[in-house]
């Protein structure tokens, strides 16, 4: 039989809880519950009742999302990229990537907006870092060295700024038409699977 790859349970897992929390009654009380909301973690916010631990809810808020079409579109991203991926790094390197993107999104939205009371929800912020090391381990890179600055170290420059500017003017787009986005998730998250790309390579074979 053969074995199922990382990815596949990721997506699996997040598909069958996000479409339980979208079916439930009480869907705006769960995506409250168990969303990342900046404000918890700031002290200026403390919700009663049966919520989760404001330090587990950037594992809670990635499995659950708003429609089919937000999770659709969060789950294709994550399956192309997450598969190729983890060829590279191997299945713990990319749940380690995973996990940790999530926490990186979620830091990087309470620094934009440490009070912020809209809990945020969605896979984007962790399948970002997942995009992250994907782009920098299967992108050509044809940047050149700039004076000091080695080519790699542009390289890495040029996809971080441009995954900035896609998501900057994606969520200026978004918010005309009321709709809010947390751009600085996926920034955060793409960040850190920048960072992580390298290591997490050299990682898988030294195990291997």
């Amino acid at each position: 039989m053969r074995k199922l790859s990382a990815t596949t349970v990721i997506v699996a897992v997040t598909v069958a809880v996000s479409l339980i929390a979208t079916l439930v009654p009480n869907a705006v009380q769960v995506q409250v519950a168990a969303g990342f909301i900046p404000a918890r973690l700031s002290g200026g916010l403390i919700l009663s009742g049966l919520v989760v631990p404001a330090w587990l809810t950037p594992l809670s808020s990635a499995l659950i999302h708003a429609g089919l079409f937000h999770l659709g579109m969060n789950m294709i991203m994550l399956g192309f990229t997450g598969k190729e991926t983890e060829r590279a790094i191997g299945a713990k390197g990319l749940v380690t990537l995973y996990l940790i993107g999530a926490y990186a999104a979620c830091a990087a939205q309470w620094a934009a907006g440490p009070m912020s009371t809209a809990p945020m929800i969605g896979a984007s912020g962790a399948s970002s870092a997942v995009v992250g090391a994907y782009s920098l381990l299967y992108g050509r890179q044809r940047a050149k060295a700039i004076g000091p600055i080695p080519a790699q170290v542009v390289h890495v420059a040029w996809l971080a700024a441009a995954w900035v500017g896609v998501n900057l003017l994606t969520g200026f787009a978004f918010r005309q038409g009321g709709v809010s986005v947390a751009i600085w998730a996926h920034i955060g998250g793409f960040l850190m699977g920048l960072a992580l790309a390298r290591p997490m390579l050299l990682w898988r074979w030294r195990h291997a």
